[in-house]
């Protein structure tokens, strides 16, 4: 397992890829004061128990904040020196802010002028999507877009970046 270095850390993957396992494995083995800060939100039951099965399998060592939207504001608060944050997912944010009218170029701008400025280690998982096909409908062709352009400016202000399929992490910089 690679080291968790301080500073930002980028994990991108496919659905299903182990991203987020090894987000929380990175974290777990620094020793520094986990925080899961989960972006997702309960729009219907199956949501639900997925949010539900995280939070088991994560267990109680983890403290938890859950926040769809204020992404920034809230790292802003709870980042700290001795604590690892990680922010899971990237892309449910994205969907959070398009759903709500939020500007997108805005918020990822706010965003990547705050990473370097926080104390100490932050863990941003993301779903790469920009590997298929061309979406069919406009919104969908919209997320991918902004997706790849917030992945692109994370990227670059991250120290590490990985990107994570079939469980294994390919280390892509730092």
């Amino acid at each position: 397992m690679p080291r968790l270095n301080h500073g930002v850390t980028f994990i991108l993957g496919g659905a299903r890829s182990g991203k987020s396992s090894f987000a929380e494995g990175l974290i777990m083995a620094s020793g520094l004061d986990p925080v899961y800060l989960a972006t997702g939100r309960s729009w219907d039951e199956e949501m639900s128990v997925r949010i539900d099965l995280h939070k088991a399998q994560r267990g109680s060592s983890w403290h938890t904040i859950e926040e769809p939207l204020d992404l920034v504001d809230t790292l802003q608060g709870a980042a700290a020196a001795g604590k690892a944050i990680l922010v899971d997912c990237l892309t449910l944010w994205l969907t959070n802010l398009m759903m709500a009218g939020r500007d997108i170029t805005a918020e990822t701008r706010q965003l990547v002028q705050a990473l370097p400025k926080l104390p100490g280690s932050i863990v941003l998982v993301s779903n790469e999507v920009g590997l298929g096909i061309v979406p069919e409908n406009r919104m969908a062709r919209d997320f991918r877009d902004h997706a790849g352009r917030l992945h692109q400016a994370v990227a670059q202000a991250a120290a590490t970046v990985y990107f994570v399929a079939a469980g294994l992490p390919l280390t892509m910089k730092g």
